[in-house]
């Protein structure tokens, strides 16, 4: 298996005057981008920085950020991305934790890093126009150096993610290079990506799909087309303006982008394949997205940051809610519920915790630092992932959710997703989230969070629970409504937030 930096020296010498990155008006070939990058690793060299080292990275997708993330592959150092919305105690965290060598940041990341008291005993160097005495990403970039020439192999470390921690302190999960390319190969193939796809390149860079997009366009000679920061109408230009051909995004943001009313078929032409991960994608929103995009490729990946493609599914909408079977890479089980190891099988609609094999070509070895974590999740050569799920009797997975997530009311389980693929089917519902609430005679209570589109009434909705099959038990017995749904910044749904109170109240009836 190659290293990354021979991997990219690779599609540079095969396709130099192809576009790879684009950033607003900025487009670099391969290679013009290449001369940068091998100024960039020239200079962190001349910072004192080692293979083996960690460098932190606080920045949103602009093509520095992506520049580093390829010169620290050639350099051998190990990136370590984490949110560029990250406050002071999070850098500090992050910083001692990785025992990070550098850090670099930008205007929007600069308040935090200048106020982290362990990043002030570090060398800082900042993208765009530097201050507070950082030194100068853009002028690492613009320098001059010979072509740079690869120091890690395929066995060294490549990449540091961390989990979300929404339950405890986030946890390092540290990657090989040879990990990191299996997983941008099966991306491609499983994805069916042409020779020169274009990817609009807005999952962050801290996320495994930012990162997954970034090394996938890389293997076909394609372009990496920068969006630093969401938002609905910069995307439809730059999809537009750039001739994206594919989009790999959480579903939070294709609602954001069918909903909107600068969205036009013509908009997005250029797009043939759709993908998504990081969340259950609705009934409601997969047809809406069907019906609009009409791609050649719709595409359900179920994985982590800690095995990257757990199952593929390459025709979504022909089932929608299930994940598919295994990815290229992987083999993957589910087991009963309290299970040790994944000897003992769940039946098929039986529903339990989804395991993977460690010997998965995408698959981490353990988490940084974190012994007893890495002994909780790692039994038997399989991965514990904690989240649930079934094989259905034709062998496909469906994703039901976290395992901390499971209602349990007056003794019966209740799967959150499967209620809220039912309400995301009523025209009214613009969004929903289904939690359990304590309830003194039934334990806990299914309850319903809805974003109204249009009026409707709880009557209404639990009319359409009745008629639509969902069970009995399954029904809402609480409905909630609300301004918006708490989301995480890579628009994963906060169930924890809403069964704290931390919402919004619908402050006005939609007309």
């Amino acid at each position: 298996m190659l290293d990354l930096g021979t991997s990219l020296i690779a599609s540079v010498e095969r396709d130099p005057t192809a576009l790879a990155i684009s950033d607003g008006d900025l487009d670099l070939t391969y290679g013009e981008w290449f001369a940068k990058i091998s100024a960039l690793v020239d200079g962190l060299g001349t910072m004192g920085l080692k293979p083996g080292d960690h460098v932190l990275t606080v920045m949103q997708n602009r093509w520095e950020n992506a520049s580093l993330h390829w010169a620290c592959q050639l350099a051998g150092l190990i990136v370590t991305p984490i949110n560029w919305r990250a406050k002071p105690d999070e850098v500090d965290y992050a910083l001692e934790d990785s025992e990070a060598r550098a850090v670099f940041y930008q205007d929007v990341s600069a308040e935090a890093v200048s106020t982290s008291g362990k990043a002030q005993n570090l060398p800082r160097v900042m993208a765009g126009k530097a201050e507070g005495g950082a030194d100068s990403l853009s002028d690492m970039l613009s320098g001059s150096a010979a072509d740079a020439s690869p120091r890690a192999s395929a066995e060294d470390w490549s990449l540091m993610l961390y989990t979300s921690g929404t339950t405890s302190r986030p946890k390092g999960v540290p990657r090989r290079h040879r990990a990191e390319r299996a997983a941008a190969l099966a991306h491609v193939a499983q994805n069916l990506y042409r020779h020169g796809e274009r990817t609009l390149g807005v999952m962050p860079l801290y996320h495994t799909m930012g990162v997954r997009s970034l090394l996938a366009s890389s293997l076909i000679g394609g372009a990496f087309v920068c969006l630093r920061r969401f938002d609905v109408a910069g995307a439809l230009e730059t999809i537009e303006a750039k001739k994206v051909t594919n989009l790999y995004l959480v579903p939070t943001l294709y609602h954001d982008i069918i909903h909107h009313q600068a969205f036009t078929r013509q908009k997005v032409a250029s797009v043939t394949k759709l993908g998504f991960a990081g969340a259950s994608m609705t009934d409601g929103l997969m047809k809406k997205l069907n019906a609009a995009f009409e791609p050649e490729l719709f595409v359900n990946h179920y994985g982590s940051s800690e095995v990257y493609t757990c199952t593929i599914d390459q025709n979504a909408p022909l089932k929608p809610g299930s994940a598919g079977r295994s990815g290229l890479n992987q083999l993957i089980r589910v087991v009963p519920l309290g299970a040790n190891d994944a000897e003992t099988r769940a039946k098929p609609g039986e529903e339990g915790e989804i395991v993977a094999l460690l010997k998965g070509d995408e698959a981490f070895e353990g988490y940084w630092k974190r012994p007893e974590a890495t002994a909780k999740a790692l039994r038997g050569g399989w991965y514990f992932t904690g989240d649930t799920g079934y094989f259905d009797e034709d062998g496909d997975l469906f994703v039901t959710g976290r395992a901390d997530d499971m209602i349990i009311t007056g003794g019966e389980n209740v799967s959150p997703v499967e209620v809220e693929s039912c309400l995301s089917l009523h025209p009214a519902v613009a969004e929903v989230a289904v939690v359990g609430l304590p309830d003194e005679r039934w334990g806990k209570i299914v309850t319903a969070f809805v974003k109204r589109s249009q009026p409707v009434e709880e009557a209404d909705l639990d009319a359409h629970c009745k008629t639509s099959g969902l069970a009995n038990f399954r029904r809402p017995r609480a409905y909630v409504f609300v301004d918006e749904i708490p989301k995480s910044p890579v628009g994963k749904l906060l169930r924890r937030k809403l069964v704290a109170g931390e919402y919004q109240a619908e402050t006005a009836r939609p007309a």
